[in-house]
């Protein structure tokens, strides 16, 4: 018999995943400061998944992480997007590609 650790936040299904297939884990349900603790992790996590493989699939586990932090803060996703348009109405986005190379100070 091998075990593997993982210490690890995963999504609601793998136990019930990794049960069907014939094996066995052990979870534990994460407090309140363990369980934001572990979602930057994943957070982390996914953003390094996608920047290695570049595929959209990762972009989704990154969105599904960050709804569950917004969950966890309270944040409806209404108000985020409110955030998100103000922000984008008042320094804009990213469609420009612009590259800011330097500022040089007029004294």
């Amino acid at each position: 018999m091998r075990t593997k650790v993982y210490n690890k936040l995963v999504r609601d299904k793998i136990p019930e995943i990794i049960e069907a297939s014939g094996k066995t884990c052990t979870c534990e349900t994460l407090r309140d400061g363990q369980y934001i603790e572990f979602l930057n992790q994943k957070l982390l996590e996914e953003v390094n998944e996608y920047l290695e493989s570049g595929l959209v699939e990762e972009l989704a586990d990154i969105g599904e992480v960050m709804h569950a932090i917004l969950d966890y803060k309270g944040v409806p996703l209404e108000e985020f997007q409110r955030i998100r348009n103000a922000k984008l109405q008042e320094r804009g986005g990213f469609q420009k590609r612009i590259l800011l190379k330097e500022v040089i100070e007029n004294e």
